[in-house]
């Protein structure tokens, strides 16, 4: 009975990575160890399962099948785990976590610090970067995105909170530009825009009646780290449109001011994204259920 499942998670792991070297990538093993794996898996069920070239491998008809009904009984043995793992009262294991840098180490990393205090027995593997990461490719069990989602199979989201955005500027910049008194007057001053990838973010307000308007900022100064964007600002080169959470302290020490008082900008939702699952183990609730409640709270 137990050689039933021997080689059973590391065929699943090739399917769905896309070939044994992706495989072997993501469970920390060889791709000789991958091949071996599967190859005594075919040898035990008398069927070949993929079609192997030199430069990749394709799922026969039967490994397809076989596949499909592996990848069911997996889904049963986690919800089964995780069920039983939700009637502990420890929180447990580890969890790989990718988050937007600067959002990350204000605003996320010190909750999740304090969830690992609680529990001493959860292991956080925290990754700050702003690209969007590969959850599948990358092994990451949980991303904290901010914006509009990319449609990517095979992962579910919630809404954990929102950015609400504001422009500000110098006092010193305002004093001497005057500040703007509506969204076209903004043509006339010096921007300061934060851009990734060499693609401008753009700037979105409400109007009155709630519709939006977009808002393409030209700029001669742009940057891909909204901390030294926020300092550019402060020391009088220009208006920027940041998070709230980020300029307050700027606020609070009266080296930025809102720019547009009569104009509100839309908030910027985040979310947790994770790869789809029957039920979320104890450890992803944990963390999922913490920022949504915490997070709102700091980013007021």
């Amino acid at each position: 009975m137990n050689d039933m499942l021997n080689g059973i998670p590391e065929f699943v792991e090739a399917v769905e990575a896309g070939g044994f070297s992706a495989a072997a990538a993501r469970m920390n093993l060889s791709r000789s160890a991958i091949g071996k794996t599967i190859a005594r898996l075919e040898r035990r069920l008398n069927t070949r399962l993929f079609h192997r070239t030199t430069r990749m491998q394709s799922l026969t008809d039967e490994g397809q099948a076989f596949y499909e009904r592996c990848r069911r009984a997996m889904d049963e043995i986690q919800s089964g785990e995780a069920m039983l793992e939700s009637g502990k009262r420890e929180v447990t294991g580890r969890l790989r976590i990718s988050m937007p840098v600067l959002f990350g180490r204000r605003c996320a990393a010190p909750l999740l610090l304090e969830l690992a205090r609680v529990h001493p027995k959860l292991e956080l593997d925290l990754s700050f970067s702003d690209r969007v990461v590969d959850l599948f490719d990358e092994g990451f069990d949980l991303a904290i995105r901010n914006g509009v989602l990319r449609d990517e199979a095979g992962l579910a989201a919630r809404k954990i909170a929102f950015h609400r955005m504001t422009l500000c500027a110098s006092p010193d910049y305002l004093t001497a530009r005057r500040a703007p008194r509506t969204i076209s007057e903004l043509a006339t001053h010096d921007l300061i825009v934060y851009a990734r990838s060499g693609e401008t973010k753009k700037w979105v307000f409400l109007q009155e009646n709630g519709t939006a308007v977009e808002y393409f900022p030209e700029a001669r100064l742009r940057f891909d780290d909204l901390e030294v964007l926020a300092d550019a600002a402060a020391s009088g080169m220009g208006i920027a449109w940041l998070p709230c959470w980020l300029v307050r302290d700027y606020v609070s020490a009266g080296t930025l001011v809102p720019a547009l008082k009569d104009v509100s900008s839309r908030a910027v939702n985040v979310y947790a994204v994770w790869p789809q699952m029957p039920q979320l183990s104890l450890k992803m609730r944990a963390v999922i259920d913490l920022l949504a409640e915490r997070l709102p709270q700091i980013m007021e």
